[in-house]
C-alpha cells in the first residue's frame, strides 16, 4: 500500500471499517487480558493520534502467526510497521490521553508486526518522564509543545513565503562564507587553509543585500541564517534566523508598509486577530522620556514624568549625589483599593528592593530610587517630605490613591542613548514582579509601534567593537544608515553626535521584533561617514571596497529591514526564550548538549589551517 494510503487514515478522525492496512508508528501502552489476547495502542509518526490494536491467537493465525507473541515482546515507544484489518468498535467519544487523540469507534485485529529499531531498556521513558537539553531528540518526541512550536514556527514562515511572493519579492539566498567587515558585532571567523586568510560568518546578509539592489534585483527577501557572537541573553543566540528584506527605489514608508502588511496578514491567519491598518509610532526621545526604553511595552501603563521642577533641591540631594540632574518619577498601583493597601504595597516594595533583583536598582551610581507610597492616614497623604506643593503637584498629575506607590530616579541631564535608563528597566521589573506576585494581572492582546528617529551614532563602548573608528562614536544601527534629513547630513560635518537616522525598529508588547533604515546609496557620502566621521583606518575603509564599488555603479536609493523570525514565532506562542521555539537551540553558554558543540580541535587540523593555540593570559599573582 502506497504510503499516502496509509497516511490517510492517520489524517482522519474517523477512518473507515472493513479495510486492510498498513500503519506505521510508534507503540504506546499494552495490556494482556489473557495468553491470548493482548491490547497495545500505535502512536502516529507524528504524535498526535493513537489507535487501538487487538492481538489475538484467533485473528493472527489469518496473517503471521507469531505476530501474536512477537507483538508482546516490543517495548513502549518501538517504532514499528504493522498490517490488520480494521473493524467497528463499540462507539465511543474520542478520547485525549495527555496531547494524543485516541480514535475510538475502530480498532485494529493485528495481521502483522514488523520492529523497524528497539528501544533500549536503559532509556526510562514514562509520561512523568523530563528529559536534558543532553537528550535534545527525547525532548522533542515527548513534549508536545515543542513539537507544536516547530509545526506552526513552519506554517508561519509558509504564510509570510506566499505573501511576499504574491508582493513580487524574490528569493534569493546568499553565501554563508562571507568575508570580516567592521559592521558593528563581533563575528565567528572560519579559517581557511591559505595561510592568513579566513571567511566570517555573516551577522546579516546586510551588504549583500544592498550589492543586489544595485544588480537589478528590485524586491529581495530570504530567511536568512545570521552569526554574532555575543553574550547570550533570553532572547539571543550565536545562531539565529532572521526575515530578510530590501527594496530598491524606495524608502522607510514603502518598507514600513510591506511589513504591515506581512505581520497583519500572520497575525490574522495563525492568531485570529487583526492588527491597527496602520501601527502607532514613536520617536525614539519620545520613548526614551516616557518609558525609559527603546522599545516599550506601551500595554503597561506606567509612564515616567520629569518632575525635577517640583521637588524640593534639599531633597534631590538625598536621592543623588548627582551636582544637576534631572528627576523623573512614575507610579505603581495594585488592582485592589482596600483599605490594606498602603500596608502591602510596603511590603511588596521593601522585599523586591532588598531583593537580587532590587539591589541592582538601589545601588546605581546615580542614586538609589526615592520611595513614597501614598497613605491617606499620614500627613500628605505619606508624601510630606516631597513638601506641600510638590505632594499636592504629584497627586494631581497622577491622581493617586492609597496603596500607590510613587518612585523618584534621578539621572544625568543629558540627552538619551542606549536602549534603556535605569528607571525604565525599574520599571519592567517592578511590573513583571506584581504580575508575578498577583497584585495586577498580566497585560494582554498585542500592540505594535514603530520607534523612528534614532541617533544616527552612539558613544563607543567596550560591549561591542562597533566599526573601530578614532572618533569614539559608533553607527547606533549599522554604517550604512543614512541620515534621515538635509539637515542631518549637514550635522555630519559639526556634530554628528546630534544627527538623527532614518532608522525604524518595529516593536511589539516591548519586544523588538525586527529593525531596518534607508540606506545610504551614494558611495561618496558612505565613505564620507566611514573615513571622516567615524574616522575608521585606511585598512578598515578598504575592507568595504566591495560596497563603494558597488554604490559608485549607480546603485539606486533603497531601504529594507529585518524581522528577527525565532523572536516573531516566540512572541505568537507567548513563550518566554527563543530556545522554546528552535529545534536546536544553544544554551546560555552558546553550547549544543545534545552534540556537544563546540568541540576541540586536533593538532593534525590546527596544522591543516596553519593555526596554534595562543597560551591564555594568566591572572594577576598572589
Amino acid at each position: 500500500m502506497k504510503d499516502d494510503q496509509r497516511n490517510l487514515y492517520w489524517n482522519t478522525s474517523k477512518p473507515p471499517p472493513g479495510n486492510n492496512v498498513v500503519f506505521h508508528g510508534y507503540l504506546g501502552s499494552s495490556a494482556s487480558l489473557s495468553k491470548n489476547l493482548y491490547f497495545v495502542q500505535l502512536i502516529s509518526k507524528d504524535l498526535a493520534r493513537s489507535i487501538q490494536i487487538v492481538s489475538s491467537l484467533k485473528t493472527t493465525k489469518d496473517g503471521d502467526p507469531s505476530a501474536h507473541e512477537n507483538i508482546k515482546k516490543l517495548p513502549m515507544h518501538t517504532p514499528v510497521v504493522l498490517s490488520g484489518l480494521l473493524r467497528e468498535r463499540k462507539q465511543q467519544p474520542h478520547q485525549a490521553t495527555g496531547d494524543i487523540e485516541k480514535i475510538m469507534h475502530v480498532e485494529l485485529d493485528l495481521l502483522s508486526v514488523q520492529p523497524l529499531n528497539e528501544f533500549p531498556s536503559d532509556i526510562i521513558a514514562t509520561p512523568d518522564t523530563v528529559f536534558g537539553p543532553e537528550y535534545r531528540h527525547l525532548q522533542i518526541r515527548s513534549e508536545s509543545e515543542i513539537r507544536k512550536a516547530l509545526v506552526y514556527r513552519s506554517n508561519v514562515a509558509f504564510t509570510l513565503r506566499s505573501r511576499l511572493r504574491d508582493l513580487d519579492f524574490v528569493d534569493v539566498e546568499t553565501p554563508l562564507l562571507f568575508k570580516s567587515t567592521p559592521e558593528g558585532a563581533r563575528e565567528f571567523i572560519v579559517p581557511t587553509r591559505r595561510q592568513g586568510l579566513a571567511y566570517a560568518l555573516p551577522q546579516s546578509p546586510q551588504q549583500l543585500k544592498q550589492i543586489l539592489m544595485g544588480s537589478g534585483i528590485p524586491k529581495y527577501y530570504q530567511f536568512a541564517r545570521c552569526f554574532r557572537d555575543e553574550d547570550q541573553r533570553a532572547d539571543r543566540q550565536p545562531e539565529f534566523t532572521q526575515l530578510d528584506l530590501e527594496m530598491s527605489f524606495a524608502g522607510a514608508e514603502q518598507v514600513i508598509n510591506v511589513m504591515e502588511e506581512l505581520v497583519r496578514s500572520i497575525w490574522l491567519e495563525h492568531l485570529g486577530l487583526h492588527l491597527p491598518s496602520s501601527f502607532p509610532r514613536m520617536t525614539y526621545q519620545e520613548a526614551m522620556s516616557k518609558y525609559g526604553s527603546d522599545k516599550p511595552d506601551v500595554r503597561v501603563n506606567m509612564q515616567i514624568s520629569r518632575v525635577d521642577h517640583l521637588i524640593p533641591s534639599d531633597l534631590v540631594s538625598k536621592i543623588t549625589p548627582l551636582s544637576n540632574p534631572i528627576v523623573e518619577a512614575l507610579v505603581l498601583r495594585f488592582q485592589s483599593k482596600e483599605s490594606e493597601g498602603p500596608n502591602i504595597m510596603r511590603s511588596f516594595i521593601s522585599g523586591f528592593l532588598e531583593s537580587t533583583e532590587g539591589k541592582m536598582f538601589t545601588s546605581n551610581p546615580d542614586g538609589a530610587p526615592g520611595v513614597f507610597v501614598v497613605d491617606s492616614s499620614k500627613p500628605l497623604q505619606g508624601l510630606q517630605a516631597l513638601g506641600f506643593e510638590a505632594a499636592e503637584r504629584l497627586e494631581d498629575i497622577y491622581e493617586t490613591y492609597d496603596g500607590n506607590l510613587i518612585l523618584l530616579q534621578a539621572r544625568q541631564d543629558e540627552c538619551h542613548e542606549g536602549g534603556s535608563t535605569s528607571l525604565g528597566n525599574l520599571r519592567v521589573a517592578l511590573h513583571a514582579a506584581a504580575v508575578r506576585a498577583g497584585h495586577i494581572n498580566p497585560p494582554s492582546g498585542f500592540e505594535p509601534l514603530w520607534i523612528t528617529d534614532f541617533p544616527l551614532f552612539s558613544p563607543a563602548s567596550n560591549v561591542e567593537p562597533g566599526q573601530g573608528g578614532r572618533a569614539g562614536i559608533t553607527a547606533t544601527h549599522h554604517p550604512f544608515t543614512s541620515p534621515k534629513t538635509s539637515s542631518d547630513v549637514d550635522l555630519l560635518a559639526e556634530d554628528p553626535s546630534k544627527a538623527i537616522g532614518d532608522h525604524y525598529d518595529l516593536v511589539v508588547n516591548g519586544v523588538e521584533l525586527g529593525g531596518g533604515s534607508r540606506r545610504i546609496h551614494n558611495a561618496d557620502m558612505q565613505a564620507y561617514i566611514m573615513r571622516d566621521v567615524l574616522k575608521m583606518s585606511p585598512e578598515k575603509l578598504a575592507e568595504f571596497s566591495h560596497l563603494l564599488e558597488v554604490l559608485r555603479a549607480g546603485c539606486p536609493p533603497h531601504a529594507g529591514i529585518a524581522l528577527g523570525f525565532d523572536r516573531l514565532i516566540a512572541l505568537m506562542l507567548g513563550k518566554n526564550s527563543v530556545r522554546e521555539v528552535i529545534a536546536f537551540p544553544k544554551s546560555g553558554r552558546g553550547e549544543d548538549p545534545l552534540v556537544r558543540s563546540p568541540g576541540p580541535i586536533s593538532n593534525e587540523v590546527l596544522e591543516t589551517y596553519m593555526l596554534k593555540f595562543r597560551p591564555a593570559p594568566s591572572g594577576p599573582s598572589g
